[in-house]
Order: C-alpha cells, then structure tokens, then sequence
C-alpha cells in the first residue's frame, strides 16, 4: 500500500536555491506557501537585497552562503539539512519562474504512489514548444540526455531540469560534491549505479528570459560542454569505468 502523506508531519521539505532573485523571490514564496508549508531557502551570496526579502518570510527557514557557492552547493545543504530534520522527501525548484509553484501537488501526488525514489521534472516528456529556448541550452540538453541514456541504460528525457523530489534515504546512498550547474550529472550517474527507482513527470517549459544565462567561462557552449562531460568522465571513473570514450560512445 502506498505511504500515506501528511504535509504537516515533517514528510516533504520544499528547497529553493537563490542567487540575487530580489525580483522573484516574494512572488515565489508567496505563491509556494499556498501549497505547502515547509520551506528552506538557501541564499547563496546574494548581493542585491534577497536576504532583506527573506526577512519577511518568518516562516521560511533560510541557509545564507556569505559568498556564492553554487547551484550544487545549496542543493547538497539542502540535502543535509532534509537530513538531520528528518523529512522523508525533499523538493528542490527554482526562483525564476521557471519552475511553476502550481506543479507542487502533482509532484506531491506521485510521491503518494511510493513507486520511486527521484521523481524529475522533465519539460520535453511530451511534446513541447521549443521556440522560446535558447538554442545552445536545447542542443546541450538532448545531447547530454541521449548520451546518459545509452550509457546507463535508463530513460530520461530532460537531464537539467533542477525540479525535482528525492527520498532523503535515497539520497544517503550518493556521495554528491559538485558544487556547480553540473550537479544533476553526478545525481543521474550515482543514482543509476545504486539502482535507484528514477521516474519522470511532464512540468512546463517556460524561459521568461531566454537572455539570462550561464556565469563566467559557462556562457560560453563548448567551455559548459566540456564541463559537463568531465563530470561524466570522472563519475564514471569512480566506478572502475576507465574506457569512458568507448562507454559512453556505445
């Protein structure tokens, strides 16, 4: 029988990394709180007034980075703090819009069913309008994802996509230290080598923005690229994978 949910028993922690979102962050939480109540906040080295907004939030649990630390970074705190508070299940979601609070009883739904242990979002499950996406960020994604799929032998179709409810047991079987945007890498490659259950539900495809993009040298596709594949690279050498070429060409 599925496990029985009640969102006010300490079961499911909402997870929201932040980085200077002093223009989302209150419709964000705002809009979260209409459909669940424990929430964590990571502000990671905001400088444009988000930790001002979040005093507002009194019933918010906030983690601040003096400096940025990056995207994996807040994800691993909040997998920590799920952790040692003892919540059963963890959603992560961003403060861009991107990620629509109103997909939160969905993700809830399928926990309900107690048939996996990572539930992704994924925006290209179905068919999807990809005209608003920037062109680098979609070719990346399919490549990446083909690429994962064929070398562990799963089936995702959206590798990026940071929302996401894992089981917090589950988590405990991973190791994750990617502090940046490549964390997800690291998330699918430990996750399908523990055999753990991976499932996919179909969330918007939304960029409000197609301008807002990567920091620093991952602006730039081949430099992100790169830096991806040498998070696949070293991922798979931890499990005596020392071909990797071969693997992940086959």
């Amino acid at each position: 029988m599925p496990t029985q949910f009640n969102n006010n028993k300490n079961d499911i922690l909402i997870a929201i990394p932040v980085h200077n979102e002093a223009g989302y962050v209150d419709d964000i939480l705002t809009e979260v709180c209409k459909y669940h109540s424990d929430i964590l906040v990571i502000n990671d080295g905001s400088d444009d007034g988000t930790d001002k907004r979040l005093k507002k939030h009194k019933s918010v649990s906030v983690i601040t980075h003096k400096n940025n630390e990056g995207y994996g970074q807040s994800l691993i705190d909040a997998f920590e703090f799920a952790t040692n508070k003892g919540y059963r299940w963890i959603l992560t979601m961003d403060c861009d819009h991107q990620h629509q609070p109103q997909c939160i009883p969905q993700f809830i739904e399928e926990i309900k069913k107690d048939t996996a242990d990572i539930i992704s979002g994924s925006r290209y499950l179905f068919a999807a309008d990809t005209e608003n996406v920037p062109e680098d960020r979609l070719r990346i994604n399919r490549c990446i994802t083909a690429l994962l799929n064929s070398a562990l032998k799963i089936d995702i179709t959206d590798a990026f996509c940071g929302f996401k409810a894992y089981r917090v047991n589950a988590l405990g079987k991973l190791n994750l230290t990617e502090k940046g945007y490549g964390l997800p890498l690291q998330v699918w490659i430990q996750a399908a080598f523990a055999k753990i259950r991976i499932t996919e539900i179909a969330v918007p495809l939304i960029y409000h923005d197609p301008k807002r993009n990567f920091a620093g040298m991952l602006e730039v596709p081949k430099y992100r690229m790169q830096y991806y594949m040498e998070i696949i690279e070293r991922e798979f050498a931890k499990y005596g994978c020392k071909d990797t070429e071969r693997l992940l060409c086959s």
